[in-house]
């Protein structure tokens, strides 16, 4: 099974997101969708929160599955058995930022 791991803040989900999320789904086994605490920003919702707006959004899609975390990222994509990572942007900045 091919697994991947789409992790943010998604603070809210938004339609960018779940556009992402659905060529994803048409590549991919399952998608698993990081939903990310992050110390480093005030997120305008709690994960539990996240959680639940990004589970409406998404709902349509069977092979998508919405997960918190709060460690390392590695550790929860190995957790999770994925073989990639989605990432999505906005802007070169984001680019530059990645790498």
């Amino acid at each position: 099974m091919k697994i991947i791991v789409y992790p943010g803040t998604f603070d809210p989900i938004t339609n960018g997101h779940i556009d992402l999320v659905e060529r994803a789904c048409k590549l991919f086994d399952r998608v698993v969708l990081g939903i990310a605490s992050s110390e480093k920003k005030t997120p305008l919702f709690s994960v539990d929160e996240r959680v639940a707006l990004a589970s409406s959004a998404l709902s349509h899609l069977p092979n998508v599955e919405i997960k918190g975390f709060d460690y390392l990222l590695v550790n929860f994509v190995r957790d999770c058995g994925a073989v990639a990572v989605l990432r999505g942007l906005r802007a070169v900045s984001d680019f530059e930022y990645e790498f």
